[in-house]
């Protein structure tokens, strides 16, 4: 049995507030599975766009060459193609383009199978406010677990 391979994207929650959630699965190359799976691959800098054929890339996914490689290695950041159906892969679209939202990767994992999926969100820009007032919530969700503890 393998182990848990848990990749996150730290930063996306607290500079985008998420809408909706998908699972999706990732076109992968050569020697890029084995670099996921020794949990060697960063996803914070990552965003997701579509082609002119109506594809999902995720881009700026940075996946570490595998050491065991060979001249057949793959290249760290090149476009990986995301796998979604025609349904969601079409409101995506056209969330994107008429109301102005951003696709972001907020976890690569590998399933039960061994296949790499990624969860995706569809995403909405804080304001500098909003991730204020994010760290204010934080800071005093700290305080009254603090406070807590000394009364117990």
């Amino acid at each position: 049995m393998q182990p848990r391979i848990n990749i996150r994207n730290k930063k996306a929650r607290f500079e985008y507030e998420i809408l909706d959630t998908y699972i999706a699965g990732i076109q992968l190359t050569g020697t890029e599975i084995k670099s996921i799976r020794a949990s060697k691959a960063r996803i914070t800098e990552s965003f997701c766009e579509f082609n002119e054929k109506g594809e999902l890339f995720v881009i700026n996914m940075y996946i570490e060459e595998y050491i065991n490689g060979n001249i057949y290695n793959h290249q760290p950041k090149s476009e990986r193609r995301l796998l979604l159906t025609k349904r969601e892969l079409k409101k995506l679209q056209k969330e994107v383009q008429n109301v102005g939202l951003t696709i972001i990767p907020l976890k690569l994992f590998l399933t039960d199978k061994g296949w790499a999926k990624l969860e995706i969100a569809l995403c909405k820009g804080k304001k500098l406010y909003d991730k204020r007032e994010a760290l204010k919530d934080r800071d005093n969700k700290r305080d009254l677990d603090r406070i807590k503890k000394n009364f117990k």
